[in-house]
């Protein structure tokens, strides 16, 4: 399975839990249009394909791993949705279309992205078919990375950072939680569904922290380099309010060669495992189009 035909899976299944959902639930509707629009959006759905191409790897069929990949992406869109309020980032566009509060407003937006939290976490619950102790540590891995262990750590820090000067570790602190966390989260949840062994366990963690690393990296390297429309958010954000970047910090071809340096120590850590590259390599091919 290719990248195109993960992405084409992941979305009628999401798709099909928000409609089953929703028929279920006697909130209002607008709740679920607001939380089902930022979800559904297309997007790269990188969290759900490695969380997917995780469990396979370690020999179990994804449809048993696909209730965890969806909700990796439904926590994925819940920080989206926080990350663009006026009172954080402050956006307008999000993968090329209005961000959340654009369309509905603030106060939906912020439910929305609530409700979405515990959204991810009742799939989970609701649709794993596993041992309930297995269940229960990996929705508790699951609401630790939605929480002040994970996203919302790094996100405290990036606030706390602003217009104040930092250093490298402090940057690092902040994308290791604030993107590193849900990369880790999807790959550590699908593994530990599979019940790989303690030794591959550390070395899928250590993949993932290598990966979220590496897309911050690519993150701010397209932030400076493509526009607005190539990369569907604002660009030139970080330079405008003096943020402390990887571009910042290394230059340009700095922060490309520690981009290179992550891919082949992942590329090793892969084999290491006899993991199939296939699909992580493609990944890293529609990374590295973008940056170069």
């Amino acid at each position: 399975m290719n990248i195109a035909q993960y992405k084409d899976i992941i979305q009628k299944n999401l798709e099909k839990y928000f409609e089953e959902y929703k028929k279920d639930s006697s909130y209002s509707s607008i709740i679920w249009e607001s939380m089902a629009y930022t979800t559904l959006l297309d997007g790269k759905r990188l969290r759900a394909i490695m969380c997917l191409e995780c469990a396979k790897s370690f020999g179990l069929e994804i449809e048993k791993a696909m209730p965890l990949a969806c909700a990796m992406e439904i926590m994925h869109a819940y920080s989206l949705i926080h990350d663009d309020l006026p009172c954080m980032d402050n956006d307008d566009l999000r993968r090329g279309k209005p961000t959340n509060h654009k369309v509905f407003n603030e106060a939906i937006a912020v439910l929305a992205g609530d409700a979405l939290i515990s959204f991810g976490a009742q799939l989970i619950i609701d649709k794993l078919e596993t041992l309930p102790e297995i269940k229960l540590e990996i929705v508790n891995d699951y609401l630790k990375c939605a929480g002040a262990f994970g996203i919302i750590a790094g996100q405290v820090a990036d606030i706390e950072a602003e217009n104040k000067e930092i250093d490298i570790e402090n940057l690092k602190y902040i994308h290791k939680y604030k993107t590193g966390a849900l990369f880790k989260c999807s790959m550590m949840i699908a593994a530990k569904l599979a019940r790989v062994d303690s030794n591959t366990l550390f070395e899928i963690e250590k993949y993932a922290d290598n990966f979220g690393i590496l897309f911050q990296v690519y993150d701010d390297i397209i932030d400076c380099t493509l526009s607005t429309d190539e990369i569907g958010k604002t660009a030139g954000k970080d330079a405008l309010v003096n943020k402390l970047t990887y571009v910042s910090a290394y230059g340009l071809d700095g922060a490309k060669k520690i981009f290179y340096s992550l891919k082949e120590q992942n590329h090793a850590i892969l084999t290491k495992l006899d993991i199939k590259l296939n699909v992580f390599d493609e990944i890293y091919s529609i990374l590295e189009k973008r940056i170069n």
